[in-house]
């Protein structure tokens, strides 16, 4: 898979390197893991912290399948 690289917003999570897209969601994965960010409630609900909401675009709160058309738009 060719590599992406992350926009200086997105590169706060995952490290400004060149990295296919898989490897970009699944670093965003463990960032939220790492950090409790699941709703605990709806556990497809991702709680953004403050890097988080600046990839989601102010947005406090995005479902998993938003969170991955809003973390393509931050690849080039």
């Amino acid at each position: 898979m060719k590599a992406m690289t992350p926009s200086d917003t997105l590169a706060a999570v995952v490290g400004a390197a060149p990295l296919p897209r898989t490897e970009v969601t699944k670093k965003v994965w463990d960032y939220i893991k790492k950090l409790d960010l699941q709703d605990p409630v709806n556990r497809r609900m991702i709680n953004a912290d403050d890097k988080l909401k600046a990839v989601f675009g102010g947005k406090a709160q995005v479902s998993m399948f938003e969170m991955t058309k809003l973390i393509s738009d931050h690849l080039k």
